[in-house]
């Protein structure tokens, strides 16, 4: 009778889920009405400014008129599609325009169109302002995307019950801290070590006292992991700067030079920042596991000498060692797996490949978010007993008044 009692009690948080999730779902897809004389003005003006911009606009494939393929010298063949298809979104949404989409069997990147499909267009315009062509750039993914995120937290929601419900409101609040806060501030010349530290350990601080709750426990969790991450991302300054690494290890961060915002990054400290951001999760779970795990042997033993307590807790951390730092040295090198795959297809030698600034800067990356983590568990653990023992010997002087 307890699970359904239990269930019973999940149901209403249910409920108020599933209703705002489908409210962000089907907000703007209802049927379009009349326009006004002011609407369709507004809708020329906006079709007149698209001219001047680089926009690319969702589609949706209603025939495909033709399908060939052509020999190149060297045997390669190229493949051509003529489509149909209706604008769905944009100040040109319900024209239904020819596009044109071409693949190369010398290009790694193809796309097959099917009948049906959701496609991103990129319109071409004549002199007058009238499309005078257009052509396939990606395919629509973002709807399989929304239902993947939805069965997600439906899951979190369901297994985790109101403790799932509150994970799913703190990463969402997680998600919308690092896009609408860390991000921007970033982008305006702020200086991404100090935002990341603040952001970082404001995160974990929410994420804490909402699963947690205010308690002894979560405070314990909270000062480990803010350590473990400010540790990890000091280890990367550190050795970034002796090893000498640019920071310009990946195309994106050499695009960031000719951003129109005319930023002058500190590419360094974005090393930092995203140490900060990917080890936050790992180390926030090490925190917490230790913190849980040796609060639950004080409460088990009330009498447990603060050095036995601190024993437990660290065979407790040494079993959480291994596997959680190779979680973050498998993350990076599953990211890092195309890359790793080129060099050794090439036959590159292995000290030619680690003295890369590419290589270096995922080594030092990863190797520096595993010590911040396996330094979050002794740090907890001491934090702890340390808390632990205050309770104790409060708890004691009550009880010989």
């Amino acid at each position: 009778m307890k699970p359904l009692a239990n269930l019973k009690k999940t149901i209403p948080y249910l409920l108020i889920f599933f209703i705002a999730i489908s409210f962000l779902m089907l907000g703007g897809c209802s049927g379009q009405g009349k326009k006004t004389f002011e609407q369709w003005e507004k809708i020329e003006a906006q079709r007149i400014a698209a001219v001047e911009k680089d926009e690319q606009y969702k589609g949706k494939v209603l025939e495909i008129i033709s399908d060939t393929e052509e020999e190149l010298e060297g045997g390669f063949i190229t493949r051509t599609q003529v489509l149909k298809v209706k604008i769905t979104s944009g100040p040109f949404k319900n024209e239904i325009i020819e596009v044109l989409n071409t693949s190369d069997a010398r290009s790694a990147y193809n796309i097959t169109i099917k009948k049906g499909q959701g496609i991103f267009v990129k319109l071409e315009f004549d002199g007058k302002g009238d499309i005078s062509g257009a052509y396939v750039t990606e395919l629509v993914r973002d709807n399989y995307i929304i239902i993947i995120v939805f069965l997600f937290f439906a899951i979190l929601v369901l297994i985790g019950r109101l403790k799932g419900l509150r994970a799913a409101i703190t990463l969402a609040a997680t998600v919308a801290a690092v896009f609408f806060i860390l991000i921007p501030l970033i982008l305006r010349g702020f200086s991404p070590v100090l935002i990341s530290v603040v952001i970082g350990i404001a995160i974990t601080v929410m994420t804490l006292l909402v699963i947690g709750g205010t308690n002894r426990k979560s405070l314990a969790a909270i000062a480990g992991t803010s350590l473990g991450i400010l540790i990890a991302g000091a280890f990367a300054l550190i050795f970034g700067s002796v090893a000498s690494l640019t920071g310009f290890s990946s195309d994106e961060a050499i695009m960031l030079l000719y951003i129109p915002q005319n930023i002058d990054f500190n590419f360094r400290g974005l090393l930092f920042a995203g140490i900060i951001l990917a080890s936050l999760g790992a180390v926030m779970d090490i925190g917490m596991s230790i913190s849980s795990s040796m609060f639950e042997i004080a409460k088990a033993d009330p009498a447990i000498k603060r050095k036995d307590l601190v024993s437990a807790g660290m065979n407790v951390g040494r079993d959480i060692i291994g596997t959680m730092s190779n979680t973050l040295i498998l993350v990076y090198v599953g990211s890092s797996l195309p890359l790793i795959l080129l060099f050794v297809a090439y036959k590159i030698p292995f000290i030619e490949i680690i003295n890369k600034d590419m290589v270096a800067s995922e080594i030092i990356r990863a190797l520096s978010g595993s010590i911040g983590l396996i330094l979050a568990i002794p740090l907890t653990v001491f934090i702890s007993a340390s808390l632990y023992s205050i309770d104790y010997m409060r708890s004691a002087r009550h009880t010989k008044r």
